[in-house]
């Protein structure tokens, strides 16, 4: 892994196979490391012909962390969003999809098929509207608009998103609570095995534990509101992948993503929930391949 001055702060950024082969650029979403894209997936990507790229959102594992915005009050900006009142977030998702372009112009990219997952899948989703000339293809992964009558997630997986970070010095309290959010936002027909589950849990919080930056990535979610007027605007190959029993961001939210995407293609998987089970890496490598060659095809035919 290595670091890169990028949009004025550092980001930490894995790649994986050769620079001269078509990039994917990975985003992931709220409070997770890069380290969620499976390498399995990465090097998937690569036997298919692609050069990856993953890495660190701000305020997450190893790049900058905005320690001096401090941490927002979200019922306050709960509060605000229901009453149509100004919502002050420390930064927005147009800044983080900003950081993804400006990581692309450090590595000398000048184009790259993009992939978000969750609040990642919103990042792709303004990198393609903001930054049209560097964005060949999208993959938009259970994710959503911002579209307000959408249905949210469940009580329990909403519950367990947001339960308190326990404190840094209780190994074990971090540990279980991230387990439990997985297994309670996980794909129900594609079980992650308990003990894969705490190697995954106990790497990331060796790596990085740093509750606080996801709380002001929480802020820049809601303060982004609803995105569907910049989407139906888009003119890029895209597929949205969804899991079908998605607990926290239902399936309702990709169908609407790809109905106000023109041209989108809908993806819908039985049995995946709102994780990346190693079982399911084929599925995920096929959704982002497919976006890819459908640019490649659109680009050939010009």
């Amino acid at each position: 892994m290595a670091q890169v001055q990028a949009n004025g702060i550092t980001i930490e950024y894995e790649t994986f196979g050769a620079k001269d082969n078509p990039t994917i650029l990975l985003v992931m979403g709220l409070g997770a490391q890069l380290t969620m894209w499976n390498t399995e997936l990465c090097e998937e990507l690569v036997k298919r012909g692609y050069h990856v790229v993953r890495y660190d959102n701000r305020d997450v594992g190893l790049s900058t962390k905005f320690e001096a915005a401090g941490i927002p009050d979200m019922e306050k900006i709960f509060i605000a969003l229901a009453t149509g009142g100004a919502v002050e977030a420390p930064y927005s998702l147009d800044d983080m999809a900003a950081d993804g372009m400006a990581l692309l112009d450090a590595l000398g990219i000048e184009k790259a098929h993009i992939a978000g997952a969750s609040m990642g899948g919103m990042i792709v989703q303004l990198m393609a509207a903001n930054h049209p000339e560097k964005v060949l293809s999208v993959t938009s992964i259970m994710s959503n608009t911002g579209n307000p009558d959408v249905p949210q997630g469940s009580d329990e997986a909403m519950g367990a998103l947001m339960a308190p970070a326990p404190d840094p010095s209780d190994h074990e309290a971090i540990i279980a609570r991230g387990m439990n959010t997985w297994n309670v936002i996980g794909s129900p027909g594609y079980r992650t095995p308990e003990a894969q589950l705490r190697e995954w849990v106990e790497r990331d919080t060796k790596r990085s534990y740093y509750p606080q930056g996801t709380v002001r990535q929480m802020a820049a979610i809601v303060s982004n509101g609803d995105r569907r007027e910049k989407l139906k605007k888009l003119n890029v190959p895209t597929v949205v992948l969804h899991g079908e029993a998605d607990p926290l961001v239902p399936v309702a939210g990709g169908k609407d993503t790809a109905a106000n995407i023109p041209g989108a293609e809908l993806r819908i998987v039985p049995g995946m929930g709102h994780d990346f089970p190693v079982a399911l890496v084929d599925v995920f490598a096929d959704a982002i391949a497919a976006a890819a060659s459908r640019a490649s095809a659109s680009q050939a035919a010009e």
